[in-house]
């Protein structure tokens, strides 16, 4: 990784994924709280992956940690899988809907179709892959810094 991407990454990767994860929380709440959609299981799947981070990478942003992709990765990229998973259960005919079950709300159900692809689901697994790609940036302009260094 050259210099200049380690630094942009080092200085400003904390705070977008803080902004990404922070994003996600407050649309999933506004979603349910405001509009009224029940969530499914995989959602709540999906908000316990997602919740946690914005405490997470907002601490280790005010304490400059980028380490902290050592708890992040593990969580976005469950949360990609489950994620990718309810989109395709609601997108295609791969995953038959009444494979999963989902109690009250059905997991196929779409509250929101935007563009014809863009659903709930959709949104959260753009969030989860977007900090996973920064995390990832991160560990290795953390690995490139002297990682195994003891600090």
């Amino acid at each position: 990784m050259d210099e200049f991407m380690r630094k942009f990454w080092t200085e400003n990767g904390l705070h977008l994924s803080w902004a990404i994860a922070l994003v996600a929380m407050l649309g999933s709440l506004y979603f349910s709280e405001v509009k009224g959609y029940l969530p499914c299981k995989l959602c709540w799947y999906q908000r316990i992956l997602m919740y946690p981070q914005v405490f997470l990478i907002g601490i280790a942003a005010v304490r400059r940690q980028l380490d902290v992709y050592r708890y992040v990765l593990p969580m976005t990229i469950l949360g990609a899988c489950i994620s990718t998973y309810h989109y395709l259960m609601e997108k295609t005919d791969w995953i038959p809907s009444n494979s999963f079950s989902c109690g009250m709300v059905p997991c196929d159900l779409e509250y929101i179709n935007w563009f014809g692809f863009v659903t709930i689901p959709f949104l959260a697994l753009t969030a989860f892959v977007l900090i996973t790609i920064i995390h990832i940036a991160l560990w290795r302009a953390d690995r490139n810094r002297g990682m195994y260094s003891f600090r």
